[in-house]
């Protein structure tokens, strides 16, 4: 199949030339992404490969479906970004990464942890300028903390290891309860408990209906005073304004983001030679409190790999049988 990739990076064709090594499929790559402007570029291929901050809305899908475009292959394990009821009414298929490397989001995870608890990022800072006081370096031992994690899939039980391996308590909250998880140490709690006994909140849920802005104005008032909060699954699930409220007033103590709700028109891009038009975003870079990376968290050799054969597998299920591997569709958000 003639494929249209958007979206992509140099590393981008390099794991998925590598997993394509046979030719099978003709990859169009794109540097763009995907929109209501870049839809044409679609035209002549029978799929498009697009990755999270692409838009598959109801009138791109129509647009994508008018020259010719039949499969959707997601590079990534969230869905939030597809209308899934429009693709269906199109017979568009749209397949996805259910997993790649849960390791890969959970260890950079702990290092935002690590980071924000030990001043990191401050101490660097200081040393490269040749000040090596200690004042407000302060952190304290992880070992003996209560852990919040909200949402144990993969990731998040991959997460729950590591810190109960650093001698923490861990608390979670997740509709379905993972036996696994509990019989590991882990205990479940409803999200009120949760918030109000646990020292570091760190959200791996996906971004759905019930989860945007899961952590709002009223969950960040039911958190312990002080406490941490990290979040490395989907920007909305945070609402970013509260969180900038609670970080003036003290009652969040520090603040660890791989993703942002508006990250559409900042990630992924160079912009240090541009001034930043996001005013939220900007507020966020003025805390010493609050490390910001630029959805990375999934970034490693391993990840990027295997998100590249399971892509190609998806394009050649729907080759095959037209049915990607791993298909969504819009019963998985009844």
């Amino acid at each position: 199949m003639r494929v249209a990739v958007f979206s992509t990076k140099a590393y981008d064709r390099r794991f998925l030339d590598e997993a394509n090594a046979a030719g099978r499929h003709e990859l169009v790559y794109l540097e763009p992404r995907l929109d209501a402007a870049t839809a044409p570029a679609a035209a002549g291929c029978q799929a498009v490969c697009a990755f999270v901050n692409d838009q598959l809305d109801a009138g791109v899908l129509a647009a994508l479906h008018g020259f010719g475009v039949r499969m959707a292959a997601l590079r990534s394990a969230g869905f939030n970004h597809v209308d899934l009821a429009a693709a269906a009414r199109l017979g568009i298929a749209v397949g996805r990464v259910p997993e790649y490397s849960p390791y890969a989001v959970a260890e950079h995870t702990v290092a935002l942890v690590l980071t924000l608890n030990r001043k990191i990022h401050r101490a660097h800072a200081r040393v490269r300028e040749g000040n090596f006081a200690l004042d407000g370096l302060l952190g304290f031992d992880l070992h003996g903390r209560t852990v919040g994690v909200v949402g144990t899939g993969k990731i998040g039980l991959a997460f729950c290891r590591i810190m109960r391996g650093f001698g923490c308590r861990v608390l979670a909250f997740d509709p379905s309860h993972d036996p696994v998880a509990a019989s590991e140490g882990v205990a479940y709690v409803e999200l009120p408990e949760l918030l109000a006994h646990s020292d570091i909140v760190s959200l791996h849920c996906p971004l759905t209906p019930a989860t945007h802005h899961l952590i709002d104005a009223a969950a960040l008032r039911r958190m312990k005073h002080g406490a941490m909060l990290v979040n490395t699954s989907r920007g909305a699930v945070v609402d970013t304004r509260a969180v900038i409220q609670a970080l003036k007033a003290g009652t969040l103590g520090s603040l660890g983001l791989d993703v942002y709700e508006e990250e559409a028109d900042l990630f992924f891009r160079d912009l240090s030679g541009e001034v930043l038009r996001d005013d939220v975003f900007a507020r966020l870079l003025t805390f010493p409190n609050v490390v910001i990376t630029g959805h990375q968290a999934f970034f490693t050799e391993d990840a990027l790999r295997a998100i590249a054969r399971t892509t190609l597998a998806n394009l050649d299920g729907f080759a095959d049988h037209g049915r990607p591997v791993h298909p969504v569709s819009v019963e998985r958000l009844a």
